[in-house]
């Protein structure tokens, strides 16, 4: 099932640890096309697109208090008790990253401080398509209410009749975000960047997505709109010895590629016997899943990597920084405290990725494509700016005129020392 590749030489890691690449010269023209059409037709290149790409024809994209209440009804009370499960567990976790801190007088008469506001407006974007990922309703809109941003807009797609899943709505409500479009790929990041006659412009835009969705993303960043990150196809790494369970090993990797054909999946193993072992697992596992045929594409493009050791085996962990890390060895703590680059890592043989996707409290929203290198996951921080503030006696000015006269002075800004030297006259 998996590609095994034994002992590679360091030099070829890199090779290991790419992804592949999407043809963007054409990506981005499409993208392009249909984000110019929104910015300057709204809600009529809305519409347009609407049709063209989810076939379905709507005049009003905007989810009423009818819609809202008739999807509470019909979803399943076991469903229903299970987000609300999860949703304590996410908002308990995010609340505590909530820190508030003291002023410093970073000397006599000098007092500084930070204060965290939120950020007034932010977009959703929640894929829908053959896995609606209400989850991620969760995830995001968790922490916007936690940050207090007041203002939050969420776009997915609609189904064939028009409507969104009955428990992208109910979570919405949950969380109490109240503006829900049925607009869905490129056009729902346009309609959330430009604004358009229905859908108010957003200052940041959380949420991931197909190619499209996340080439979107990176373009209407140039034009002043924040992002939550960079992100691709999904993807785990499990770092295995030879105490690992092969079945639970195949059912982790098998979590990810269901996602996609793209999905990305790597296994890295001291055990050439786990290895084998868990091949034979995904063959009998795959057999039973729904989305076999995606999850098959994906792990045809997936690697197992046998090393010698355990230390050799950690540094190409790091060097390939997934989105979701499991280790599943002996002392799996002690080689937890050795990792640097991953997105959300799940320690022992009891802690399935599945968990951190949707209940533990951690948040899913995490940097693919080995971003994880420099981006940290979604937190209650990427919905909050923190400000400075600074408050000087004249006791604390005139102690540190100098030191700034000086400095001022010697980068050739007089303007900058005169500014302090008024006030001391």
């Amino acid at each position: 099932m998996m590609k095994i590749l034994e002992f590679p030489e360091r030099a070829s890691w890199p090779a290991i640890t790419k992804r592949p690449e999407a043809d963007t010269l054409l990506l981005n023209e499409k993208v392009a096309n249909v984000l110019n059409a929104v910015k300057l037709n709204g809600d009529k290149a809305v519409q347009q697109y609407t049709l063209e790409f989810d076939g379905v024809q709507l005049n009003n994209s905007f989810v009423s208090e009818a819609e809202i209440k008739e999807a509470i009804d019909l979803l399943d009370p076991t469903l229903k008790k299970a987000i609300e499960a999860a949703a304590t567990n996410i908002r308990r976790f995010h609340l505590a990253q909530i820190n508030k801190e003291l002023p410093i007088e970073t000397m006599p008469g000098i007092t500084c401080w930070r204060k965290w506001v939120g950020i007034d407006k932010v977009g959703l974007y929640i894929p829908g398509g053959s896995a609606p990922l209400f989850s991620t309703i969760l995830m995001l809109g968790i922490p916007a209410e936690i940050a207090k941003c007041k203002q939050v807009v969420l776009c997915s797609p609609p189904d064939k009749n028009g409507k969104l899943h009955p428990a992208i709505i109910f979570a919405a409500n949950l969380v109490g975000i109240k503006q829900l479009y049925k607009i869905g790929g490129v056009q729902a990041i346009a309609a959330m960047a430009y604004g358009t006659e229905t859908v108010p412009a957003v200052y940041k835009i959380f949420g991931p997505g197909n190619q499209y969705v996340t080439a979107a993303k990176q373009v209407v960043q140039q034009s002043g709109v924040a992002i939550d990150m960079p992100a691709g196809p999904s993807e785990v790494c499990v770092l295995a010895d030879e105490t690992a369970v092969p079945n639970f090993v195949a059912a982790d990797l098998l979590s990810q590629a269901e996602h996609g054909p793209d999905s990305q999946v790597l296994l890295v193993s001291t055990s050439a016997q786990l290895i084998n072992t868990v091949n034979e697992c995904l063959v009998s596992q795959l057999a039973l899943l729904p989305r076999k045929e995606l999850a098959l594409k994906a792990l045809q493009n997936s690697r197992a990597v046998l090393m010698s050791n355990l230390s050799d085996a950690v540094d190409l962990v790091n060097e390939y920084a997934a989105e979701h890390l499991i280790i599943a060895c002996v002392n799996a703590n002690d080689i937890a405290e050795q990792i640097s680059n991953a997105g959300s890592v799940f320690i022992g043989n009891y802690s399935p990725e599945a968990v951190g996707d949707y209940a533990s409290g951690t948040n899913h929203t995490l940097p693919t494509n080995a971003y994880a290198r420099m981006y940290s996951g979604v937190s209650v921080d990427s919905f909050i700016k923190k400000i400075t503030f600074q408050q000087l006696t004249k006791e604390g000015l005139t102690a540190i005129a100098q030191t700034v006269e000086t400095m001022a002075e010697a980068e050739g800004l007089r303007a900058h020392a005169e500014a302090v030297r008024v006030r001391l006259k």
